[in-house]
Parts: C-alpha cells; structure tokens; sequence
C-alpha cells in the first residue's frame, strides 16, 4: 500500500514545490523552470483550472496534475489545430479538459501515482473528453495514457520551443480502469 496521498492542491502557493518535481521528472534547466512558473501562475487565472498533488505523510510534493476546459484562443491550442485540422480532428479541441501537466519524482514513479493523479483530475471534469501532448516518442508516459484509453489524434506536432516533436492524445471520459 503506497502512503502517498493524492487530493486537492494549491498550485499558486506550491508552484515551486512541483517546479522542482518537474525540473527533475523532465530534466529541465534553471531557465525553463524559471518560465514555466510564469506560465503555471498564469494560467491559474483561467477559469476552471484545478490542480491536484502526491504528498507523503510528511507534506512533500512528489507529483502533480493540473488542467483547465481546453480555450482554442490559449496558445497551446493555436500551435496544435493545425496539426488536429489536417486530420479532420479539430472538434477535439471543443468542450475538452486539457491535461497541462502531469509529473511524478522519479524516485515514486511506476506506483500508479500518475495514474492516480490523471484519472482524479479527469473524474470531476464537466467535459465529454480529454486531450494532452507528450513527447511523440515511445515512453512509461505514453503507455499509461494509452492503458487509460488516451489515443493519437495528432503526431510530429512541433512547438516553437521545442526541439522534439509531441503527439496530441485525447480520450472520452470517463477513462477507462484497469
């Protein structure tokens, strides 16, 4: 039984707290982190955007979940409805819940806890659907989007600051449970 508690959390005020748990789950630098926590502040502001944490019984964050109802004027939909329009996929972007980030500590990885984390976040969420992006390569993270029913809707979607290319995956909701 894993004693790491997933439930509500307050990512204004722990912004840094899962910056660091993302910096090492993805191996990002001082700069991009420094970025990033701009971009988690600001899109707190949107509404309809919730956040959910991992904590062990001492209160360290070791993962994070946080989405909002997909807006197609926020910038991560301008970059991907291209990819989505090409495809005859586009009405995904419509009434869907949009996983922003999803991060577990490497070291409380492969305990279900990004499971735990996604279908959460996932299982109050008023939209028919979910979509994210990760990395278009083969990955743990791609495979447990898949196992809960997540699927290609788009791949090689190129984001301008990013030097790999990402696939775009979506999902009915509920997901599915093993």
């Amino acid at each position: 039984m894993d004693d790491v508690a997933v439930g509500p959390l307050d990512l204004a005020a722990r912004v840094d707290d899962a910056l660091a748990v993302q910096a090492r789950a993805f191996g990002l630098t001082d700069d991009e982190v420094a970025i990033r926590r701009q971009i988690v502040l600001r899109h707190f502001n949107c509404p309809g955007a919730r956040a959910l944490g991992a904590t062990t019984p001492a209160g360290r964050l070791v993962g994070f979940v946080y989405g909002m109802p997909n807006d197609r004027a926020h910038w991560w939909s301008t970059v991907v409805e291209p990819y989505l329009r090409s495809e005859h996929l586009d009405h995904w972007l419509d009434d869907s819940f949009v996983i922003t980030e999803l991060h577990v500590h490497p070291a409380y990885q492969h305990r279900g806890i990004g499971r735990r984390l996604i279908t959460g976040i996932t299982d109050t969420a008023g939209q028919p659907r979910s979509i994210l992006s990760a990395i278009d390569t083969e990955s743990h993270a791609r495979s447990l989007y898949r196992s809960l029913g997540y699927r290609d809707i788009a791949r090689r979607v190129l984001f301008p600051s990013a030097p790999t290319p990402y696939a775009v995956m979506g999902a009915p909701l509920p997901l599915l449970r093993p």
